[in-house]
């Protein structure tokens, strides 16, 4: 079927996945650092432990793209994944020691970090419009990820709030089970390509100026983020903030996202790709500021967290759009895997260690300074891709 004849019923399996996906990472993301700082660990064994999720992405993303773009099995792939993900994590409801605990989590995130890009790959000449990226219908999809974590980051805010964080693993192992369906809801579609593309390889891209800055503002903005997604809850419990506040600060930055992808075809031609991307890293340097400056003042951490339509729904589209762009046909699965690779899992591994290293040492405040560095190296990487592109 042709880009300009996929229907709301073709995209409706891949807005389900995305909805029940984002819906656990919505909840297990946010409480995961409150439910181990509760089983006892300290700031540098909870680094560890939920870096392991971005040390799966280093290999996990290209290796299962490198098998779907080479049997097209995209869908047998992404249920395999799903299933043995959820079956992994009953392990959680055991007394785990420490090792057993890293175990468990990189079995099953080596199986849950892949499954969006190999879902985004999948989706890709669908979200497309005689060849080029449709923000409109991409938005439309991935806004029901965004729906799905909104309600869990508010839903289990409320729930450990009131009932205590004992009940983690069944929300882990239930939200899984919805994923699972998802995808055994999705029509068993094989991908075909013409022999004459089967061997067309990744490195001659790779070698480009243009793409190795934008893969570079890419390693740093998502690092400024690792601040966000690894320490925001306990930074925020840290100052005083209830569970319930916890769960609202998440779910603003969620409200605005849904927001910006909902209506983002009105914006994103205002501006070309490569100048959003420079945009998006500047006013992330400005969010890193004010979450580390004024995060005691409510109304300016939500200022900050409203910032999130910018630094993340509106990067995250122009990302998708450039790897789209640089890594077509054959290339597609193999770029979405390095977007996953080089932009959420190297910058996830370190950003977990040197934010535990830093918080241990000099407070979690800290962490957000750095961030702000890290947001100013992005915007220089941003505005060498957009020199370097023309």
């Amino acid at each position: 079927m042709t880009a300009q004849a996929a229907s709301a019923r073709q995209l409706f399996p891949f807005a389900a996945l995305s909805a029940t996906y984002f819906a656990h990472i919505g909840f297990f993301n946010p409480y995961l650092p409150l439910w181990l700082k509760e089983a006892g660990y300290g700031l540098l064994a909870i680094s560890v432990l939920t870096s392991v999720q971005s040390l799966t992405r280093l290999v996990a993303p290209y290796g299962w793209g490198w098998l779907s773009d080479h049997t097209g099995e995209r869908v047998k792939l992404l249920r395999f994944c799903a299933t043995s993900a959820m079956l992994i994590a009953t392990a959680l409801w055991l007394n785990l020691s420490f090792a057993a605990l890293v175990l468990v989590l990189l079995l099953m995130f080596l199986n849950t970090s892949a499954m969006m890009p190999m879902s985004e790959a999948a989706m890709a000449h669908l979200v497309s419009q005689g060849g080029s990226f449709d923000p409109k219908k991409y938005g439309r999809v991935r806004l029901w990820g965004s729906m799905g974590f909104l309600v869990t980051v508010f839903a289990a805010g409320a729930w450990f709030e009131h009932f205590g964080l004992q009940h983690f693993p069944a929300w882990t192992v239930a939200s899984l089970a919805l994923v699972v369906l998802s995808v055994w809801r999705m029509p068993d579609l094989k991908e075909t390509h013409h022999s004459h593309l089967e061997a067309q390889p990744v490195w001659p891209v790779l070698r480009l100026p243009h793409v190795r800055w934008f893969f570079l503002s890419l390693f740093f903005h998502v690092l400024s983020h690792m601040g966000i997604y690894v320490f925001f809850s306990l930074y925020l419990d840290e100052l005083g903030y209830s569970k319930t506040m916890i769960g609202v600060l998440w779910a603003v930055s969620v409200i605005v996202e849904i927001g910006w992808f909902f209506t983002q075809s009105r914006w994103l031609p205002w501006l070309t790709p490569r100048a959003w991307l420079v945009l998006c890293a500047g006013i992330m340097v400005v969010r890193m500021v004010i979450t580390f400056s004024a995060a005691d003042a409510l109304l300016w951490l939500l200022l900050a967290q409203a910032l999130h339509a910018i630094t993340f729904a509106t990067h995250h589209s122009v990302c998708i759009a450039l790897v789209s762009e640089m890594f077509p046909g054959r290339l597609r699965g193999r770029g979405q895997a390095l977007y996953t690779v080089l932009g959420y899992g190297l910058p996830g591994v370190l950003g977990g260690l040197l934010g535990g290293v830093l918080s241990s040492n000099f407070g979690l405040g800290s962490v957000f300074q750095a961030a702000a560095v890290c947001a100013a190296l992005g915007t220089l990487s941003a505005w060498c891709f957009w020199r370097s592109s023309h």
